[in-house]
């Protein structure tokens, strides 16, 4: 079963930047579709973005130009880009995988077949 893991959380402040990779356990990256999802405490799980296996790349309109999201199948890696980041980022952050493309993503996310156990990043002075 593919396995994911992430990592590059951590506490920063307002107006900084973070990047957060997801490492795969197999050597077929190119084969998944990798989304991003976060879930603030009392709030449900949101999408973030999704990059397809061939690199399109979608991400949530509220994000645009702040969030970017981008993949190195060499290193089984997907990265998730946030810059300028403001308190309501706060959230714990998942990657999860489908097959090749972005076709059944979704907010929820529901559909993605293997998940990470999430990185957490907060958000604060």
């Amino acid at each position: 079963q593919l396995q994911l893991v992430e990592s590059g959380g951590g506490l920063v402040q307002p107006g900084g930047s973070l990047r957060l990779s997801c490492v795969t356990s197999e050597s077929t990256l190119e084969d998944y579709a990798i989304g991003w999802f976060r879930q603030a405490p009392g709030k449900e799980r949101e999408g973030v973005s999704c990059v397809s296996s061939d690199g399109l790349t979608y991400i949530a309109d509220s994000l645009k130009g702040r969030f970017s999201a981008s993949r190195d199948n060499a290193k089984n890696t997907a990265y998730l880009q946030m810059n300028n980041v403001i308190p309501d980022d706060t959230a714990v952050y998942y990657c999860a995988a489908d097959w090749e493309t972005c076709a059944r993503y979704s907010p929820a996310g529901d559909l993605f077949f293997s998940w990470g156990r999430g990185t957490q990043v907060t958000v604060s002075s």
